[in-house]
């Protein structure tokens, strides 16, 4: 639920910034909070999506975006908090991917690339209907570290260690790199030399 706020605060920071209504804002922090959890369900036929079959998880990001949008000037003065729980929020939503996906018996490939599309989807769809180039393709060292804590989830259950030390070991994996890529400025190779090939 935590994880669920913060990314749909993110998204309702989106709206804001671009002037859209609240209506947009509570669209773009409900489709950042819950998207990329409809896309893995839905991709693995765990219908209907479980934030539908309960109610919190539909009422949070609606709390988000309106407190955000209310409250917007407060909210971006604390974007270094909130770029920090995202962080957490990443990490918590690689794993709990990834550890569904290898519970409906997913291969190891897959449950890993569905633990980063589970951290990364919903900001994907924001993105989009913001009308912005995804984050994720902008340089940012932000889906690279949730591939990697979902990674180790996967490899860590197929070794057979306990859950709590899969996740754990998921959760510093991701978290780590997302914090020291937001610490040290790291970003990814980026197109050298003039874009019109």
């Amino acid at each position: 639920m935590v994880g669920i706020f913060v990314f749909a605060v993110t998204g309702a920071l989106v709206a804001v910034r671009k002037h859209l209504d609240v209506f947009a804002a509570l669209v773009l922090a409900g489709v950042t909070g819950l998207g990329g959890g409809f896309i893995r369900d839905v991709l693995l036929g765990a219908t209907p999506p479980a934030a539908l079959e309960d109610w919190r998880y539909l009422t949070v990001p609606v709390a988000a975006g309106l407190l955000t949008f209310v409250f917007h000037p407060t909210v971006g003065r604390l974007e270094r908090v909130v770029t920090l729980f995202d962080a957490f929020g990443l990490a918590l939503f690689c794993v709990t991917g990834a550890a569904k996906a290898v519970s409906l018996g997913v291969g190891p490939v897959p449950a890993a690339l569905l633990g980063m599309v589970t951290a990364v989807g919903g900001g994907m769809i924001r993105d989009v209907l913001a009308g912005r180039v995804p984050v994720v393709f902008d340089g940012v060292l932000y889906a690279t570290p949730a591939l990697a804590g979902a990674a180790v989830v996967v490899v860590l259950d197929r070794a057979g260690a306990s859950f709590a030390i899969v996740a754990a070991a998921g959760f510093t994996t991701c978290l780590g790199w997302r914090l020291l890529a937001l610490v040290r400025g790291w970003r990814a190779p980026m197109p050298r030399g003039p874009a019109n090939v």
